[in-house]
């Protein structure tokens, strides 16, 4: 008798383990959105992360030079020609953690690698209320790489130049572990220009190096485990003697993602740096030059968590709830008043800072028509501030300074809306405020550069911007247009204000041979703009265009209000670039070309630095299985980038032409 057979039983359920974040929610679709895909940052004519991202229209490093040869600490970010300080007033992150640095809010550009990113995503205007604090003119969101397989490459360049990458994902089980290092180091040219330097200028040679680590696990039914370790160490030297620098970094975070019916993340992070940096003075003749003050540690630490809900409410309406928190800690240990080479006084600088937020935001999706809006309260906390000098040879301090702590609550709220004309078309409205708490570094440790010298200020208050932009987006087949329009007011913007000129004792500094200037808040920029950009695919050949125009304007009263009606300080009204590239066959060329108007290096608009045009090119070209040369020129044509305009009329560079001649390997 023949007996039926059970139903086989039911195949398991597999999980695929991602390494990535939650998508992006409806209410981030009103804000100008930009992409750049691993393609385009593996090809770039530039092999560093923030001359790549100086292509895109509206984003600014604070000065000209780049990672490689500019001060570690000159190295913020900021977007929609609002001008500032080494504070980045635009927040980077990276798989979800701030990258900033936890005592300055630099970037420590060489700890990314571009090769070992899957993209990054550039968000134009403040009030993004998932990241708080720090987002004033947008976010940098770096994403790192999750697929597997085997690549690197090894590139010799101008000036004994050499760099390396390698990337390693593997999957082991129901995991992806993926290795990202990298490493540079060159000889490096002479900063100041031909017609500026004197004996004393020589080459500044540097070498960096980071290793990124992320391991990714399922921890059963829709939860995903993400780790992730970051170390980087970042050597130069700025062109005279006693002006070396030294940045060590360490970052770990914990990602949680589920993916359920109700999506959720948490984050936790922690990042360590030390920066080490000497200053010297020059004499007026570039013949000779005196160290004259030494950070001999500069150790920080921020620690932070995050918590992302999306509940599932469906019928067209998305909600996100969340709550996040960051503690800061720093301070500077400098040596100064250096006699015969030797300091004779210490100082010790810092403090601490702390925010929580709580957000909500919600949209609502009703055929082409998308509105959203939410809201985000922060408490914030400054405490421990000190500021104490002592002379070496002993006896009590000659400055004390313990400053009270202070605290307070902030709101900021963005709302926007999405109508998509036809399949093809759609405009966006966009409405938003944000806020940035005040540096450790702006807050509590004076400075000094070549003869000038700036004062702390420990009363600083938050900035807080508020904005709106009104957007237009056309894509169909190979073509796509963008064009943003925006007005932003950045009230209480923190700026370094003139206030003396040396030679003369000034308060909170000393001596001070050239120009005194104290960080305060300005009544505010104003900035109207308008960004754009176009592209258009055919065949093997693409192209893109974009740029920003921006009238940028300081509003200043009180003891500020010589700067009433300039612009802000390293802040061009126009930037224009423009991308070519050919693709066939694993063939690869492109050229790119950058346009920035003049700027001001000062905030008195006395010192002009004039507008620089650059063009860069890159080439790729197989010649065995998985192997191919890759070449690379910056700067072909030599332009002489002027970075920096000291009073005495020294002028700096940013980098001259370098060429690059490599192969690269890939999976």
């Amino acid at each position: 008798m023949l007996q039926a057979l059970p139903p086989p039983d039911p195949p398991a359920e597999v999980i695929v383990v991602t390494g990535q974040a939650l998508p992006a929610t409806p209410a981030d679709r009103a804000h100008h959105l930009e992409i750049i895909g691993a393609e385009v940052l593996a090809n770039a004519p530039a092999p560093t992360l923030d001359s790549i991202l100086v292509q895109v229209p509206g984003l600014q490093l604070f000065r000209r030079s780049d990672a490689t040869s500019g001060h570690p600490t000159s190295q913020g970010i900021t977007l929609r020609a609002l001008g500032g300080n080494a504070s980045s007033r635009a927040l980077l992150i990276l798989d979800s953690v701030p990258q900033s640095d936890p005592f300055g809010g630099w970037v420590n550009w060489p700890a990314y690698d571009p090769a070992g990113l899957a993209e990054v995503r550039i968000t134009r205007g403040g009030g993004s209320l998932s990241h708080g604090p720090g987002a004033l003119a947008g976010i940098i969101d770096l994403t790192s790489r999750t697929d597997e397989g085997f690549d690197a490459s090894l590139e010799g360049g101008s000036r004994r130049s050499l760099r390396g990458h390698a990337f390693l994902g593997e999957r082991i089980g129901d995991s992806l572990l993926t290795v990202d290092l990298q490493g540079g180091r060159s000889d490096g040219f002479i900063p100041v220009t031909r017609a500026t330097r004197g004996p004393v200028d020589q080459a500044a040679p540097y070498r960096q190096t980071s290793l990124r680590a992320r391991w990714s696990a399922s921890l059963g039914g829709d939860v995903e485990m993400q780790l992730g370790a970051l170390g980087f160490l970042d050597e130069r030297e700025r062109g005279v003697p006693f002006t070396e620098t030294r940045t060590r970094g360490t970052d770990v975070s914990l990602r949680l993602v589920g993916r359920g019916n109700w999506q959720w993340s948490a984050t936790a992070f922690a990042q360590w740096r030390n920066l080490r940096s000497s200053f010297a003075s020059v004499d007026d003749d570039r013949v000779t030059a005196d160290r004259v003050a030494l950070q001999d540690s500069v150790p920080s630490r921020g620690l932070g968590a995050a918590l992302d809900l999306r509940p599932p409410i469906g019928g067209g309406v998305d909600l996100r709830l969340g709550a996040d928190l960051r503690w800061v800690t720093g301070e500077s240990r400098e040596l100064y008043a250096f006699a015969s080479g030797d300091p004779t006084r210490r100082r010790i600088a810092g403090g601490d800072s702390r925010t929580l937020g709580l957000f909500a935001e919600g949209a609502l999706t009703r055929g082409p028509l998308t509105v959203s809006g939410g809201l985000r309260l922060d408490y914030w906390r400054i405490s421990g501030g000190q500021l104490v000098e002592r002379l070496l040879a002993g006896g009590p301090p000659t400055r004390a300074d313990d400053f009270p702590s202070r605290s307070r609550t902030r709101p900021t709220a963005r709302a926007g809306a999405v109508l998509e004309l036809s399949a093809s078309a759609s405009v966006r409205l966009a409405a938003y405020s944000g806020w940035r708490l005040p540096t450790l570094n702006e807050l509590f440790r004076p400075f000094r550069a070549g003869p000038d010298a700036t004062a702390a200020n420990a009363l600083l208050d938050p900035e807080v911007l508020t904005g709106i932009d009104l957007g237009f987006d056309w894509r169909r087949g190979g073509l796509e247009l963008q064009v943003t329009g925006f007005a932003n007011r950045l009230s209480n913007a923190i700026a370094n204000v003139s206030l003396g000129q040396g030679p003369g004792m000034f308060p909170g500094v000393g001596f001070v041979a050239g120009q005194y200037r104290q960080r305060h808040n300005l009544d505010a920029v104003r900035v109207y703009g308008l960004e754009g950009s176009a592209g258009i695919r055919r065949g093997p050949w693409s192209s893109r265009l974009g740029a920003s125009l921006t009238d940028a304007r300081v509003e200043a009263d009180g003891i500020a209000s010589a700067l009433d009606g300039l612009r802000p300080a390293q802040t061009p009204s126009l930037v224009l670039t423009a991308a070519a590239a050919w693709e066939s066959h694993g063939r690869t060329a492109s050229l790119t070309f950058r346009h920035s108007g003049p700027q001001y290096e000062d905030d008195l608009n006395r010192r002009r630095l004039p507008a620089a045009t650059t063009v860069d090119a890159f080439v790729a070209w197989p010649v065995a299985n998985r192997l191919e040369i890759v070449a690379r020129a910056q700067n072909v044509f030599g332009e002489q980038v002027v970075a920096g305009l000291d009073e005495d009329g020294t002028r700096e560079r940013g980098t001259p032409r370098t060429l690059w001649l490599g192969l690269r390997f890939g999976s």
